[in-house]
Formats: C-alpha cells, sequence, structure tokens
C-alpha cells in the first residue's frame, strides 16, 4: 500500500514570507524541513505538496518563476536524500471560487488520482485552518504545524483541539517514524 504525506509548500516546508515568494532565491527553507522530508523519503512514504499560490493570479509571479521555485525546492530535497513526487498548485485567487484551491479539496484529488490512492489514506501537513478543511473534505488525517501561520490558526480557531499539532514538519516526522512497541 502507498503511504502518502501531502505537505503544504509555505510555512512547512519554506519560511512564509507574508507574500509570495517572489524569485527561487527567496525560497528559503524551515531548518529541517528538508532532511525531513529526506528521511519520509527513505522510510519508504511518497511525499506530495500542494499549495494555493494566487500570486499567479493576481499577477505578483509568473509561472516560470513558480517553477524555477519548485525547481528549487526540488534541488534541495534531492541533496538531502528525499524525493518530492508531485507538486500540485492552485494558481487561482480566493475571489475565482475554483474546485482547486484550498480549503477546496481539487488539489488532494489530483494528487491521489496521480499516485493512484484513496485520499483518506493521506495525511496533509498544513499550517492553516484552510488546510485542515481540506483534509476534512476528503477525510484525510490533517495535521498542524506551528511554523508559519500554524500558531496564530491553533490560537484562533476553536475546534481544533483534537487536530495533532507539532511544533514544525521535523517534530512530526520524528514522532510519525518513532519506533513502536511492537518494533
Amino acid at each position: 500500500m502507498i503511504k502518502l504525506i501531502v505537505l503544504d509548500r509555505d510555512g512547512v516546508i519554506n519560511e512564509d514570507l507574508e507574500r509570495p515568494v517572489s524569485s527561487a532565491d527567496e525560497w528559503t527553507p524551515i531548518p529541517g524541513s528538508l532532511e525531513a522530508i529526506a528521511r519520509l523519503h527513505q522510510a519508504g512514504w511518497h511525499v506530495a505538496v500542494a499549495t494555493n499560490q494566487s500570486g499567479i493570479e493576481r499577477g505578483l509571479i509568473e509561472l516560470e518563476t513558480l517553477h524555477a521555485i519548485h525547481q528549487r525546492m526540488h534541488e534541495m530535497v534531492n541533496q538531502a536524500g528525499g524525493k518530492i513526487d508531485v507538486v500540485a498548485f492552485c494558481p487561482h485567487s480566493e475571489s475565482n471560487q475554483c474546485a482547486c484551491r484550498k480549503p477546496a479539496p481539487g488539489m488532494l484529488y489530483t494528487i491521489c488520482e496521480r499516485l493512484d490512492i484513496d485520499p483518506s489514506k493521506i495525511v496533509l501537513v498544513g499550517d492553516s485552518l484552510r488546510d485542515v478543511q481540506a483534509a476534512m473534505a476528503t477525510a484525510a488525517t490533517p495535521i498542524i504545524v506551528r511554523t508559519g501561520k500554524g500558531q496564530m490558526t491553533l490560537d484562533s480557531n476553536k475546534g481544533l483541539e483534537h487536530i495533532p499539532a507539532y511544533d514544525d514538519l521535523a517534530s512530526y516526522v520524528d514522532a510519525l517514524l518513532a519506533p513502536t512497541e511492537d518494533e
């Protein structure tokens, strides 16, 4: 059976700049995130990224720039010993009301279709309420990290107490890959 973790990008893998990352040079990984992805890959997990990138529709970044940013992300993950299998992005703004922009589940369905996995069998790690909502819309397991907007999300949204929260992606991967008593 395929084991799949879907990661939000900004605030989970890389530093959240509070605006669109506008160049590959601006894309800065959160300490430990690349190594965490490598550990997932080495443990047999598939890793995908689902990221809202409304800066494209709003004219703040070009599609070619987004591809360069993702190329840098892939290269840095590969250098750390990991692999990202799929990157899905939504170029639309909120006003578009598309089916792909989180909290809508479209990107998750696309990723699951490409990897031939039931969406209810995946984990989505994010830092915002819309990440949690997208996961819940597909019956996936939501996880919140406190990096990026994560702590603010936890502080300002009642009802998230049942969602597991971790300091960052690395601490979640530590917990996920920790040996169980059965091993």
